[in-house]
């Protein structure tokens, strides 16, 4: 029997710790309807919107009969959207749960949904025949922390079939006996067995896994107030369980911490794969596998970047692509760029989500909308 780490005591150290609800806001961003004539991708490939009126769009998964689940984070609630006519535009969005406490995860798996809120993940049975009058919710788990610092979950399954789901760090950046905190766990569909995958992640709001190797990748967000340009967002690569990234001893691979870095050294840790821009906020990630892009796009990473809160200068609102040589990374650069105009932004990329046509869906939680993006010979 695997012991449950939920259950160690919490100390945290005091000189450090802020716990007061959700520590960001969006001060560089403008209101106004989107003009995606602004935006900028590659030649050949093209944006539409997909589903609009989405409020608080966030986390995608596909159900097994074409139905897009839709999270939300400050809504409360999570969607169901139907395109019935094969148009590639939503006819139908149904409400399958409201009230709930920022369920940004889903993940879907043998006809359940699976949604993560702060402390706990539930499941609705069966919840495509019912989206119109969906069940009560199954209860999986409800004894994660109720932190509402980083609480907020990504949670997928795995190739191991296996739901991931991580705890941020309960602060901006702060050291935690209780080794829950800043952690990326898994455990089985039905919550038993649940176990740390990965330590030292701050707050992952994106993983995947690569479609050959069948190894983790994430994305965590780098730490706040240690300047505009420190440190740096990571991309990081779990090829198996145990390790520890980081956090908060060591930021961005070789960066020791201020008030931390003396316990530990930075040659201790995994470093990242690559280092993303600083504060970018880099959230969901994929890689393509499908056959509509370029070959060149092929098993290579998608990134959305939520952008920065507190940076003089604001960076991110965009979305980046990884380019691998195997598992190095060959290049950081962007792959559509717009939504940040000067000191405004009018949009927010938050996750990815590839069709089975091949064109990959985007989620945007400030424009409440969901964009497609398609190639075209």
């Amino acid at each position: 029997m695997i012991p449950n780490p939920l259950k160690n005591p919490l100390k945290l150290s005091p000189f450090l710790v802020v716990l007061f609800g959700i520590p960001f806001c969006t001060p560089f961003i403008a209101g106004g309807d989107p003009d995606l004539g602004s935006l900028r991708l590659p030649e050949g490939f093209e944006i539409h919107v997909y589903a609009g009126d989405v409020p608080n769009a966030r986390s995608m998964v596909l159900g097994d009969k074409g139905t897009l689940f839709v999270a939300t984070r400050g809504e409360g609630k999570v969607y169901a959207i139907e395109d019935e006519d094969g148009d590639f535009k939503a006819d139908q969005v149904h409400i399958i749960a409201k009230g709930l406490r920022m369920p940004n995860g889903v993940a879907f798996k043998d006809g359940s949904l699976y949604v993560a809120e702060i402390s706990r993940v539930i499941r609705f049975d069966q919840i495509e025949n019912h989206l119109k009058n969906p069940p009560a919710p199954v209860v999986i788990r409800d004894d994660f922390p109720t932190d509402r610092h980083h609480g907020w979950k990504y949670i997928a399954f795995g190739p191991d079939g296996k739901l991931y789901v991580p705890v941020g760090a309960p602060c901006n950046i702060c050291e935690s006996e209780r080794s829950v905190y800043a952690t990326i766990m898994r455990m089985n569909k039905d919550g038993s067995d649940l176990e740390i995958f990965a330590s030292g992640v701050r707050n992952s709001v994106g993983f995947t896994w690569h479609p050959e190797t069948a190894e983790m990748w994430f994305t965590d967000n780098g730490g706040d107030n240690l300047g505009d340009d420190m440190p740096p967002d990571e991309l990081n690569r779990a090829p198996t369980t145990g390790l520890h990234f980081g956090y908060p001893y060591c930021h961005g691979g070789d960066f020791a911490d201020p008030d931390f870095g003396k316990k530990r050294d930075c040659k201790e840790f995994v470093p990242p794969a690559q280092k993303l821009g600083p504060h970018v906020a880099a959230l969901g990630l994929i890689f393509y596998t499908g056959d509509m892009f370029p070959e060149a796009y092929r098993n290579q990473l998608l990134i959305a970047e939520h952008g920065s809160w507190n940076r003089s200068k604001p960076i991110g609102y965009r979305v980046m692509q990884v380019k691998l040589n195997g598992n190095k990374a060959l290049s950081y650069e962007p792959f559509i760029e717009g939504w940040l105009e000067g000191n405004n932004a009018w949009g927010r990329p938050v996750a990815l989500l590839q069709m089975p046509d091949g064109s990959v869906l985007l989620s945007d939680d400030h424009a409440d909308m969901i964009y497609r993006i398609t190639y075209r010979k």
